[in-house]
């Protein structure tokens, strides 16, 4: 039997699977799980355990960005508009969501 504090966790964790790597995406607020208002600028943490990854990211995620403020007469498929597969894994919960690494490069 699977106690209750697993089905209903304290704290915002995902387990997640991207480009067939595992890792773990966390937050330490625990009103993000219970307050939509929580949602418009948060922080969470990402750790995968690759050898690249010296410590735990620390990402800004906001979900009130203004799209239309990007240039627009970039193609979408170009190398600078790309989204990294973290930031779309994130934008299946938070759509249109921008995440800033806070000073990291990104890896994934």
């Amino acid at each position: 039997q699977v106690c209750p504090r697993l089905r209903t966790p304290q704290l915002p964790i995902w387990l997640c699977s991207v480009s067939r790597r595992h890792s773990v995406l966390f937050g330490t607020d625990r009103q993000l799980l219970s307050d939509w208002k929580m949602e418009r600028v948060f922080h969470l943490y990402f750790y995968s355990g690759q050898q690249e990854q010296t410590k735990t990211v620390h990402l800004t995620v906001d979900t009130h960005s203004h799209h239309w403020e990007e240039d627009q007469s970039e193609d979408p498929s170009s190398p600078g508009k790309r989204r990294l597969s973290l930031e779309m894994a994130i934008r299946t919960k938070w759509a249109g969501a921008t995440v800033s690494w806070n000073g990291t490069d990104p890896f994934f």
